[in-house]
């Protein structure tokens, strides 16, 4: 409503300054007509080509997995995540984690957090959802939504974490993917990820182009890699699947941690609780807008040897 009012404002005031310049112009005397000019041709642009209407069976491969994904009612998997960020020179450097996942439908996680970064370990058992860092003794705790995806995103909201696997654990990964799915073509089988058969599947979705393998038999993702229109420098972002277990018991210890009784308590808007992904990412799937990257610093010099 505010903004129908704002731009039905800012017509009238349009319409008032042409009309005024119209009658001013009636109201001017006359004056020698300007020999005419021919108007320069206005550039030719090719508009960019219509998305094909996604295909059959490369949709008929994403529906499959999104549904077993769906289906189980736990799982456990390896996720390495990776993701380019501008160097100081400007070309981009990769950054990476590597995350062990376990879940429990509809409220239980486990995320432990390694690699390149300090190791973090998030836990959710369905009642309290804490965020614990070993190496400095700290941990965060708040009241757990009733749902995995409810937890993922009130993780994001009040300390800006965001895991590049949340698009396969929610409960209805088709229902979250189809309403935005513009394009879809079936690339090809691969072996590439460890000697597994894989249908690669490309298509886009809310405005990001992904490319993706999954498994041929299983149906289980292998591998994604995504860029984003809307991102100047096109950078890509990937994440790996591997040590798939689906419907594997988890026992409830596994969702907490003793060792947090004992840690220092902070709050999740802590500033060492915000995310350690370098300023400007974009993870897969987060729908959060990419900052301008700023200028590219000078070289340095090279160091001495």
């Amino acid at each position: 409503m505010k903004h129908s009012t704002c731009a039905a404002r800012a017509l009238s005031l349009a319409l008032a300054l042409g009309l005024g310049a119209s009658a001013a112009w009636a109201q001017a005397p006359a004056s020698p007509a300007a020999p005419a000019r021919k108007k320069a041709a206005a550039p030719k642009t090719t508009p960019p080509p219509p998305r094909p209407t996604p295909e059959t069976k490369a949709v008929d491969i994403l529906k499959a997995t999104c549904q077993k994904l769906a289906a189980a009612k736990s799982m456990t998997f390896k996720a390495l995540g990776a993701y380019e960020v501008p160097s100081l020179w400007g070309p981009p450097l990769i950054y990476g984690r590597i995350y062990e996942v376990a879940l429990q439908r509809p409220d239980k996680l486990r995320v432990i957090t390694v690699a390149d970064g300090p190791r973090t370990e998030f836990y959710d058992d369905g009642k309290v959802m804490m965020s614990f860092h070993p190496a400095e003794n700290m941990v965060a705790v708040t009241d757990a939504p009733p749902t995995i995806e409810g937890a993922l995103e009130k993780l994001f909201n009040v300390s800006g974490t965001y895991f590049p696997f949340t698009d396969i654990v929610v409960a209805d990964p088709w229902g979250d993917m189809q309403p935005g799915l513009t394009g879809a073509f079936y690339v090809g089988e691969s072996a590439l990820l460890g000697g597994v058969t894989t249908d690669v599947v490309a298509y886009e979705d809310d405005g990001v182009f992904i490319q993706m393998w999954i498994g041929k038999d299983d149906k289980l993702p292998r591998m994604a890699r995504a860029q984003f229109h809307d991102d100047p420098l096109q950078l890509r972002q990937s994440v790996q699947f591997t040590d798939w277990q689906l419907d594997a018991a988890v026992a409830p210890e596994g969702f907490t941690t003793a060792k947090a009784a004992a840690a220092d308590k902070i709050a999740f808007n802590h500033p060492r609780m915000k995310s350690d992904m370098p300023a400007g990412t974009h993870p897969i799937g987060s729908g959060a807008k990419k900052k301008t990257p700023a200028p590219a610093a000078p070289k340095p010099t090279p160091a001495a040897h």
